[in-house]
């Protein structure tokens, strides 16, 4: 009996294992010598009892376009059955699910969505200690000029424990902290009792107690650790004493809080414009969260801040030498915030602290505080004199 009645196309042989037989044996019956060729190839498939599976390493392409026997998954009793070696036919490719909800869990497509911008950071906690801490320096610096010279010194003393101790923690550098504490406090003291001179002198001798201090320990590392020392007392209390040079004038305090103001006014207008509108990165290798639209916030914020700081709150100010305060405390909070970016970029970390929730630790605080203090005290001293 001829196989092509069985739906085998020619050489159909060499695709079965021979000890299957002859296709008619297949079904158990001798088909009548009359019968013509079967053409319903799908009910041939569905009567054999074993599916035809290629012998390994056999040639699957060479006669695919003729061959009309359907794969064992097709049979209503192996639906569901894997195939023993991948698809067997050109169309037989996996296709990928539809996206859909799965009872009892909250995936859905929805969730696939891109999410809603965020702000990166805990807003409500952030203004709770921005407006105590806008309380406590009100309060001090309006009240006892000496009170608000403490709370600076508080401020460097606790800043210098964090930059110590991350110093510490990542990169092993053992700087002294005691004669940075120390002599950080007597800079503020002496710039706000002796004006600049004195601040220079404080600036010597704490920088010489940490070479000595680093004395008493192993010589290993000490060019290290004393560079470290050095670089913590310019960085923390050295920049920080020329806020008490500006609170040594007669307006000083109107001076200190319009510093204040334009900091804070520039760091907002970045943050606002650039979490808003912000698309093109600032610094990506540094701090990828800044952006260019930022920037261009921070500078029209702090000039029309320093424009009305200058006109009603800095006796004998100007208004237009509020728009190039502004413009000069703009560039140089950015500066300093990427100067500390950098820094706690080169350490690993995210923040220098956890001490105020919602703004890391204080250096978190003062990085664009310290580098912008000398620029206001210099313009400070050019527009309306030292006072």
């Amino acid at each position: 009996m001829n196989e092509s009645s069985w739906g085998a196309p020619p050489g159909a042989g060499q695709w079965g294992p021979p000890e299957y037989g002859p296709a008619s044996s297949l079904r158990g019956v001798a088909p009548s010598a009359s019968a013509g060729p079967v053409h319903d190839w799908g009910e041939a498939a569905q009567t054999r009892p074993m599916p035809i599976v290629p012998e390994p390493g056999g040639h699957q392409d060479d006669d695919r376009e003729h061959r009309h026997i359907r794969d064992n998954r097709d049979h209503p009793d192996d639906r569901g059955a894997a195939p023993r070696s991948g698809p067997l036919f050109r169309d037989d490719q996996p296709q990928e699910p539809m996206p859909t909800s799965v009872p009892g869990s909250d995936r859905s497509p929805d969730s696939e969505k891109p999410k809603k911008k965020s702000a990166g950071r805990n807003l409500r906690a952030a203004i709770g200690v921005g407006a105590g801490l806008g309380a406590v320096i009100l309060a001090s610096l309006f009240v006892y000029k000496p009170v608000f010279i403490g709370v600076i010194a508080i401020a460097v003393v606790v800043g210098l424990w964090e930059l110590t101790s991350r110093l510490a923690e990542r990169k092993d550098i053992r700087v002294p902290l005691v004669p940075l504490a120390v002599g950080g406090t007597a800079m503020v003291v002496a710039g706000y009792v002796r004006g600049a001179e004195g601040a220079w002198v404080a600036m010597a001798l704490t920088a010489l107690a940490v070479l000595v201090w680093r004395m008493t320990e192993a010589p290993e590392n000490y060019l290290r650790d004393v560079t470290a020392g050095v670089f913590a007392a310019f960085y923390v209390p050295f920049l920080a004493t020329f806020v008490a040079l500006m609170l040594a004038a007669d307006d000083g305090p109107q001076r200190v809080l319009t510093f204040l103001l334009l900091t804070v006014v520039s760091d907002t207008g970045a943050y606002a414009v650039g979490w808003r509108f912000g698309k093109h990165k600032l610094a990506p290798r540094i701090s990828p969260g800044k952006t260019r639209e930022g920037l261009v916030g921070a500078l029209l914020f702090a000039m029309v801040a320093g424009a009305l700081c200058m006109e009603f709150l800095i006796k004998h100010g100007a208004w237009w030498q509020g728009l190039l305060l502004g413009l000069a405390v703009a560039a140089s909070a950015t500066l300093g915030d990427l100067g500390e970016s950098m820094i706690k970029r080169d350490l690993g970390i995210k923040d220098m602290g956890t001490l105020l929730p919602g703004h890391g630790g204080i250096m978190d605080r003062l990085d664009s505080l310290l580098p912008t203090a000398p620029i206001v005290w210099l313009l400070f001293v050019v527009f309306v004199g030292a006072g």
